[in-house]
């Protein structure tokens, strides 16, 4: 075929397609408001030249318009300006039921923050479980918002994957089966008594959705930016990919056995649910596999003033080694409510009795919060709720002095050693762990 014929050929196809894209768009604002209702708060949203105006109101709680119609699989666009004191988001797949905190709006959303925090396109979780995909592991995510202007969303929301752009910057690449269908929601924030934040605006306009197979029109798949997987006991097709692995199977305790034993403390730590859940005084848990650099995630679940922990480079040698169950440790503790505030040094997500943690951002007890540590070398960092609490380095002489201002200043090379377990901690407490899995690196 002649070079002529085929740039001709192309810009034909490139007409079709966009021809096809535009007839199977639904435009979600219209001539009136009469596909919306609006739940829980009294902010004032009103149709102005074909845009949705929501405007801030003293002493209200969230305020959502939200779509009578409910969606599962969709391709969503639009266009929000919001004002820089205000903080907004669009639900995806969310629901306000009778029977869930008296018909609270919850489900995702895509979060629009003006803020200098920047994590607009970001996935928050309202009224469940918060935090799922802030953009502090993607830095490039953050500098896509524009304050002051129209900034163009993107949601392609296909089975159990959730992806965002912000102005055709990749923001989030969320996988997730909570909630498979669900309506869209427009959100003004609450102000609370805040009379100086009364009437401010957010703007939306040329709201559009894809229902007909939107499989067929999502955006290539690449890796530009990481996953964040919530799929329970499973893997992602791309953590698979990455050489993920799972240490627990969500039924059996293959893979764990008491750090006093080869054997697992089956009454003490049982299986449930899909949960490796410790009840009664059995000991602590490790690993039968020892690493070295990793990645590792993981799920826990605590109760009120429970206490617990996650330690790595564990001998587990209790015939040869008098500290065989002692290690750096991922501190998971509450307070119990007799209790005076916790030591820093004690406060979930830090290093236990070493390092206090950075703005600890902890979901609370009975809720699913999710720790990640990352060991590269000498070089270890934590992260609770996909936001990281500490950063150190072991086997400098500032880790030593730490070290020798701890209780651990008796242990030989405390936190050195090269390799070894990874410990669940029995303290007394119930605790709950899921979805454990890592990566070495």
């Amino acid at each position: 075929m002649k070079k002529s014929k085929i740039l001709v050929f192309a810009a034909l196809l490139s007409v079709i397609t966009s021809c096809r894209n535009e007839e199977t768009w639904i435009d979600l604002i219209g001539d009136n408001l009469d596909n919306w209702e609006q739940l829980n708060g009294n902010a004032d949203y009103q149709l102005v030249n074909g845009t949705i105006e929501g405007s801030s109101v003293l002493n209200s709680p969230n305020s959502f318009l939200c779509t009578k119609d409910h969606y599962g699989d969709f391709i969503l666009e639009f266009d929000v300006l919001v004002d820089p004191e205000m903080n907004s988001g669009v639900q995806i797949r969310s629901h306000s039921l009778p029977e869930y905190q008296n018909g609270r709006v919850h489900g995702y959303q895509v979060e629009v923050d003006p803020t200098d925090r920047a994590w607009s396109g970001g996935i928050y979780d309202e009224a469940r479980r918060m935090w799922l995909y802030p953009l502090d592991r993607n830095p490039g995510g953050k500098k896509a918002f524009i304050n002051g202007e129209f900034n163009h969303f993107r949601v392609e929301a296909v089975g159990n994957s959730i992806r965002t752009w912000c102005n055709g910057i990749p923001c989030s690449d969320l996988i997730d089966a909570m909630t498979a269908s669900g309506f869209i929601g427009l959100q003004v924030h609450s102000i609370g008594n805040d009379s100086s934040k009364v009437g401010l605006k957010v703007i939306w306009k040329n709201i559009k959705i894809i229902t007909d197979n939107p499989a067929s029109y999502v955006t290539p798949y690449n890796k530009d930016i990481p996953q964040n997987s919530f799929l329970v006991n499973e893997l992602s097709v791309r953590e698979k990919e990455e050489g993920w692995r799972l240490l627990f199977d969500g039924s059996t305790s293959t893979g764990w056995r008491s750090v006093d034993s080869t054997l697992f403390p089956e009454k003490e730590w049982v299986i449930e649910d899909g949960e490796l859940k410790r009840l009664g005084s059995g000991g602590d848990i490790i690993t039968d596999d020892i690493f070295t650099d990793f990645e590792l995630i993981l799920d826990f679940k605590y109760r009120k003033g429970s206490n617990s922990g996650i330690k790595y480079f564990i001998s587990g040698d209790k015939e040869n080694d008098p500290y065989y169950n002692i290690g750096c440790e991922y501190q998971i503790r509450n307070r119990n409510a007799s209790e005076p505030e916790l030591p820093g040094r004690e406060r979930i997500g830090g290093l236990y009795d070493l390092i206090e943690p950075s703005n600890p951002r902890d979901n609370g007890p009975d809720i699913w919060n999710r720790a990640r540590i990352v060991v590269k070398d000498r070089n270890v960092e934590h992260w609770l709720n996909n936001q990281m609490t500490v950063e150190y380095e072991r086997g400098t002489e500032q880790w030593k002095e730490m070290v020798a201002g701890s209780k651990f200043r008796d242990v030989p090379c405390f936190g050195e050693a090269e390799t070894g377990h990874i410990l669940l901690q029995d303290h007394g407490t119930e605790v709950s762990f899921r979805s454990i899995k890592i990566k070495e690196l």
